[in-house]
């Protein structure tokens, strides 16, 4: 199944690539899957296989390319970089597509970016996919880590805690001066607006993923959370087609 591309002048212009896959016939339910730093929609959603089988299930799978990622445009200009920039991007693309009843989730930085819509809209489910609490409520130190990973980025040896990120920034062929703005935008998600998060949510992770901390303890701290662990890493749980299965499982219960 080939999936369709398309331009979106976000609220401030900045022209953003989605991708969709399915048809958007009245009848096909829409689902909008971010994907994570560094990434982009064709290598978390779409080259393994995880959008067809939403598609091929009945659902219309939207999937934006973030702001300075993919192909979508990294604007070198601070000021295109407001706080919380992609969950701005987020709501002006759901208004664009005048959704009212959709399905809403991301990969690790698109799970943060959904975790922190989830306060302001109510979609019929929501996904959490390679995230833990401390990834929501404690940033900072993850920020930190990518901050030092750009600074790195031609120095870094093999062996490095920072190697592996930066070879993934390269084969992405990620805009440093652009990344360095968009991951300043991010802010902390405190505990007790986590609990206020009433939407049905699937919090699914790598076994052996810890990146963004605990994702039991994330689960049990949302109030319609629920946990499931799909085999793999932080970066090989995309490619296991058990992470499509369980996002099908849970939208179509």
């Amino acid at each position: 199944m080939e999936a369709s591309s398309w331009d979106f002048a976000s609220f401030d212009g900045v022209k953003l690539k989605i991708h969709e896959m399915g048809q958007s016939d009245a009848g096909q339910r829409a689902v909008i899957l971010l994907h994570g730093l560094f990434s982009n929609a064709e290598t978390n959603w779409i080259k393994f296989g995880q959008a067809a089988l939403l598609a091929e299930a009945g659902f219309r799978v939207i999937m934006p390319d973030l702001r300075a990622h993919g192909e979508s445009e990294a604007p070198h200009e601070e000021a295109a970089y407001p706080h919380d920039v992609l969950v701005k991007d987020v709501l002006a693309l759901i208004d664009h597509l005048e959704l009212s009843d959709y399905d809403l989730g991301g990969f690790s930085l698109g799970a943060r970016t959904t975790a922190k819509l989830l306060p302001e809209i109510r979609p019929r489910k929501a996904i959490l996919a390679g995230m833990g609490l401390e990834g929501l409520s404690g940033w900072h130190r993850r920020q930190g880590f990518f901050l030092k990973a750009i600074e790195l980025r031609d120095t870094a040896k093999r062996g490095d805690p920072h190697w592996m990120a930066i070879q993934f920034m390269k084969t992405q062929e990620i805009d440093t001066v652009a990344a360095t703005h968009l991951l300043k935008s991010f802010s902390d998600m405190e505990p007790h607006i986590i609990r206020t998060i009433e939407t049905p949510t699937l919090v699914v992770c790598g076994s052996e993923d810890r990146d963004n901390g605990d994702p039991e303890a994330l689960a049990q701290l949302l109030p319609k959370g629920q946990y499931v662990a799909v085999p793999g890493t932080h970066m090989s749980s995309v490619t296991k087609p058990e992470l499509g299965q369980e996002i099908l499982k849970f939208l179509k219960a």
